[in-house]
């Protein structure tokens, strides 16, 4: 034992909430289903080409939903102070305990704490009740999901106490490593940190204030980095109670000559945008549903993710810290102008300070965080007003959290367009959203997407490079500390020279400018980094991003059908694209890929998108389209790229300014191969691609064979292919799941244009996929059988291992 932790103590104790809750739509308790939260009521409700929602939630019609929850409360919690902490509940929650109201939250992207103490009926059942509004539409430009979608908590403290979030953990060296630790208190008393695994141990006394401050050396510790995200645990007690916090040790270097060091080792930041939906499962944060979308962005080459455009899950945060992604945490998408009619803006500059705060609070021990972001595209930064707010919310979050910089995603362009009447968001724009939205008028976001769509990436990166630009940008830039440009990249160049002290964030880009952003930043430190957008596709802003044909999307208006906004790198259902390849290798993480315009549809009309810069795939699987024209894209950095089909040479090309090199081909089945060859005329590298055999078969293939029973999901994908696993893209069914040992929580495919719900236990397929995801009930197994009705011949099985 370690000094300061002997005797008994009443340890700080965490209760999962999770469990048993009801839930209905507000005032119809009668049709109340019983769920386990997280959980995205909006799920429930129904579409319609009047919603008012129109293309940001998918033409949903959004209801308000009442959570209730039967909590028995033994005597001697009494004893204790009891605190309920709701992760985030969208939106404009009401708690109510054993009908009293307990607490509003406003903002659906933040925690905050109830203190229930006072409200408790000590030895008997209590109610806990969540009111949650969203029928207030429109209130967001994209799927916001509905009621209580992040975990809840009930903390239970001895009376006297080390306050929630009350800990503060900082590394102020690192040879030898040497961290800070401030402990704020009920009161004054000893308090006593350890860190077991590097035997280190100190004690502080807290003030009549309940403040205390120590030092502790750490000469043993191992930093904590991408490459190796080592994490410790930290004990601190005072009195009778007793937490622990997992931490990292390492620092953070930002300025002009290293850029943006970690260790002080320069870090280039290869960033993804994600929004906060889980794809299938709506917004439903389930913490293995949040580790997978860490996961599938590190595998695909990513080393941070921008939060956008709202605080993240402490489920991400501990998945980053655990797996060495970085994250650049957001506030907020609105400051004080609405770019919807009842979104957050006008309660920004009244709550900023309380929101900014629950922030901090949620991020400050996570070495995962790097950055702070104070909004998304407010056109609010080229006004006076604007600029003077900028500056407000960076210094607050300075003197909240002095070790961290603090950035804002600014559309260049768009900044210019407002402040000459333009504006893609405005009070009067977000009213006529509403007026014309049963029209199918676009409006605000919507027009200016359609716009891009139409003119392609160049049209807003050529607006940026306009000299009114720089004039309604310069000022918000100059109270931040890494100016946030969205789509700005060809404004790197000149304003390095013209702004000497100026570091650059590419906040938000078109995933065709990852190569050049990396060979510029390899160069010139100042420019930090770059976060595509999107990571992964989503829910909402429907169409915004996908080029998709009649045959899976009849319409290209994004009209009722339309579900996710088709700009991922990674699909809806995980899948990684042609576009992640192209991506690692701009990135220098791959070495060469191929991808393929789908030979069916390669010479039709797609719906348009600026945010997509191809829609090749990796597979040279085209039954019954031999002879038909296509377009092959090799990727790769090598100097000349070779194409053989089956054996066959169809020319070498030299790459040029990009590393990716297109080819016509005409498709005949076989062997797809491309070979790079260096400087010297050497291969270097090689890879291809092979047609599937004409007999089909379905498959489903679990991405886990082993899940945890208390917090697993089994991620089970449906693959039409051939028994060696080649998949067949132009096989088209509807499966049917069956489910043992589990509930299926979702079910359909990555095509952005989906009519089911993926509440059924039946789905389409895209491209030959689908996927099917399992809470497991209990320990034991799993088991998904799949099939397609009257085609006995596909049928497929999993079994997924529950411990």
């Amino acid at each position: 034992m370690f000094p300061g932790f002997l005797g008994k103590r009443r340890i700080m104790i965490k209760k999962c909430l999770n469990d048993n809750w009801l839930v209905y739509e507000t005032g119809k308790r009668d049709n109340a289903i019983k769920v386990d939260v997280p959980y995205d009521a909006m799920l429930l409700d129904e579409k319609s080409e009047d919603s008012v929602t129109g293309v940001n939630l998918g033409w949903i019609v959004p209801k308000d939903y009442t959570y209730e929850k039967s909590l028995f409360v033994p005597i001697e919690w009494k004893e204790k102070v009891n605190i309920i902490y709701f992760e985030s509940v969208y939106h404009k929650a009401s708690v109510f305990v054993n009908g009293r109201k307990a607490a509003f939250q406003d903002y659906g992207y933040s925690g905050f704490y109830v203190d229930v103490t006072e409200l408790l009926k000590y030895g008997e059942d209590n109610e806990i009740r969540v009111e949650a509004i969203n029928s207030d539409q429109p209130n967001s430009r994209w799927y916001s999901g509905t009621g209580i979608y992040r975990p809840v908590w009930l903390y239970q403290l001895p009376q006297e106490h080390i306050k929630i979030n009350g800990i503060k953990i900082d590394t102020v060296a690192i040879s030898p490593a040497r961290i800070s630790v401030r402990v704020s208190t009920t009161g004054a008393g000893n308090v006593a940190v350890a860190i077991p695994e590097l035997a280190v141990t100190g004690v502080a006394i807290a003030d009549a204030y309940g403040h205390a401050t120590l030092e502790l050396e750490c000469k043993d510790a191992i930093l904590w980095s991408p490459e190796n995200p080592k994490l410790y645990d930290i004990k601190v007690s005072f009195g009778e109670d007793e937490w622990t916090e997992r931490i990292g040790i390492r620092t953070i270097e930002y300025n002009e000559k290293v850029g943006f060091a970690i260790n002080g080792k320069r870090v280039i930041l290869r960033g993804a945008c994600i929004h906060h939906d889980n794809g299938l499962l709506g917004a439903a944060a389930h913490d293995f549903a949040e580790y997978r979308k860490v996961r599938l962005m590190k595998e695909n080459g990513y080393n941070a993710i921008r939060s956008a455009h709202n605080p993240c899950s402490e489920a991400m945060l501990r998945a980053c810290d655990e797996m060495g992604v970085l994250m650049m945490d957001e506030y907020v998408d609105c400051w004080y102008i609405h770019k919807t009619k009842n979104d957050y803006a006008g309660k920004v500059e009244e709550n900023y300070k309380t929101d900014l705060k629950a922030l901090v609070d949620k991020d400050y021990n996570h070495p995962s965080v790097i950055m702070y972001s104070t909004g998304n595209e407010v056109a609010e930064t080229s006004q006076e007003r604007g600029i003077k707010f900028t500056g407000e919310m960076t210094n607050y979050l300075h003197s909240l959290d002095n070790s961290r910089p603090v950035s804002c995603g600014v559309n260049i362009f768009f900044n210019f367009l407002f402040s000459m009447g333009f504006g893609v968001y405005s009070d009067k724009k977000a009213e006529a959203e509403v007026k014309n939205s049963s029209k199918k008028k676009a409006v605000g976001s919507e027009f200016f997407n359609n716009l891009a769509g139409l003119l392609g990436a160049d049209f807003m990166k050529f607006g940026a490079t306009l000299y009114p630009c720089d004039l309604k940008t310069k000022g918000a830039f100059a109270n931040m500390d890494f100016a946030g440009y969205n789509y700005g990249i060809n404004r790197y160049k000149k304003d390095l020279k013209k702004y000497p002290k100026r570091l650059i964030l590419g906040s938000e880009t078109f995933c065709s400018d990852a190569y050049k952003f990396y060979e510029i930043a390899k160069k010139e430190p100042r420019i930090i980094g770059d976060f595509v957008w999107a990571g992964m596709d989503y829910l909402g802003e429907t169409g915004v991003g996908a080029m998709e044909y009649s045959d899976y999307a009849p319409d290209f208006n994004h009209g009722i059908g339309w579900v996710s906004a088709g700009s991922g790198r990674v699909d809806l259902t995980g899948k990684s694209l042609s576009e992640a390849d192209y991506t690692m290798v701009a990135f220098e993480q791959k070495d060469i890929a191929i991808g393929v315009i789908p030979v069916k549809y390669a010479k039709k009309k797609h719906s348009p998108s600026a945010w997509k810069m191809t829609n090749a795939m990796q597979s040279w699987t085209w039954h019954g389209c031999e002879g038909m024209d296509t377009t092959v894209e090799v990727y790769s950095r090598d100097e000349e790229i070779e194409l053989l089909l089956n054996g066959k040479s169809l020319g070498r090309k030299k790459r040029k300014d990009d590393c990716r090199v297109k080819f016509d081909v005409k498709y005949e089945p076989g062997e797809l191969m491309a070979i790079a060859y260096d400087a010297s005329g050497n291969e270097s590298h090689r890879t291809s691609l092979v047609t599937a055999q004409s007999d089909t078969i379905l498959v489903a293939e679990p991405e886990q064979k082993e899940i945890s029973a208390d917090n697993g999901l089994a991620y089970i994908r449906l693959r039409f292919c051939d028994k060696d696993g080649i998949l067949n893209p132009l096989a088209r069914e509807e499966i049917e799941v069956e489910v043992e040992g589990g509930k299926l929580l979702g079910l359909g495919s990555g095509c952005p244009f989906y009519t089911k719900s993926y509440l059924s236990d039946t789905c389409d397929t895209y491209f030959g996929e689908a996927l099917a995801i399992v809470k497991p009930e209990e320990r034991g197994e799993i088991r998904l059988k799949a099939f397609v009705a009257g085609k006995s011949e596909l049928s497929a099985e999993a079994k997924v291992n529950v411990i």
